[in-house]
């Protein structure tokens, strides 16, 4: 952990064996170099809790290796470069508590093997791009604590792969898209706390792998 680290020299990008890079709770760094993009061989980042992160180089899409990217904890990041879809190689992204973070870019939706997408408590997440639907790799998706989260869209019911759903604590989610009966592989929906849901669709029934529905705290569900 260091705390007081706020810069990385360019000449980071010379490093060819690096495969994974540990920055977690570097509280002071601002920025990557764009040097980054040429760490060929670069499999994990791990940036969780660098809290004065505000934004990502754009050539971090020239990680054509990298399968983990890891930004729980990066408050004050408020977008994700469009670059960020280039990554083909991805399986798990982590945006734990970015409680900055507004949207996400839709070329999210060319990350072909992403298999867990961690959206919790990105409480100033409004919508979601209909590109989310091409994630056909995955399989957990999680948006626990998105609050100002409205509506998903029906797109949703393309992601054939997907297992697990968590929308606990999507206070201002009205109603779930027919197509999330579509969803065939689905194991877990957990709608805990979901207080403006009033009603389930009819589809929920075609959920045939469903074994865990959880509607805890759902005053409104009439």
């Amino acid at each position: 952990m260091c705390f007081n680290l706020k810069k990385i020299p360019s000449s980071i990008g010379r490093l060819n064996a690096l495969k994974k890079f540990y920055l977690s709770s570097c509280s002071n760094l601002k920025e990557l170099p764009s040097s980054i993009g040429q760490l060929n061989a670069l499999q994990g980042l791990y940036l969780s809790s660098c809290s004065n992160l505000k934004e990502l180089t754009s050539s971090i899409g020239q990680l054509n290796a990298l399968q983990e990217l890891v930004l729980s904890g990066c408050l004050n990041l408020k977008e994700l470069p469009s670059s960020i879809g280039q990554l083909n190689a991805l399986k798990k992204l982590d945006l734990w508590e970015c409680s900055n973070l507004k949207e996400l870019p839709s070329s999210i939706g060319r990350l072909n093997a992403l298999q867990k997408l961690y959206l919790s408590w990105c409480s100033n997440l409004k919508e979601l791009p209909s590109s989310i639907g091409q994630l056909n790799a995955l399989q957990k998706f999680y948006l626990r604590g998105c609050s100002n989260l409205k509506v998903l869209p029906s797109s949703i019911g393309q992601l054939n792969a997907l297992q697990e759903l968590v929308l606990f604590g999507c206070s201002n989610l009205k109603e779930l898209p027919s197509s999330i009966g579509q969803l065939n592989a689905l194991q877990k929906l957990d709608l805990s706390w979901c207080h403006n849901l009033k009603e389930l669709p009819s589809s929920i029934g075609q959920l045939n792998a469903l074994q865990k529905l959880v509607l805890l705290g759902c005053s409104n569900l009439k």
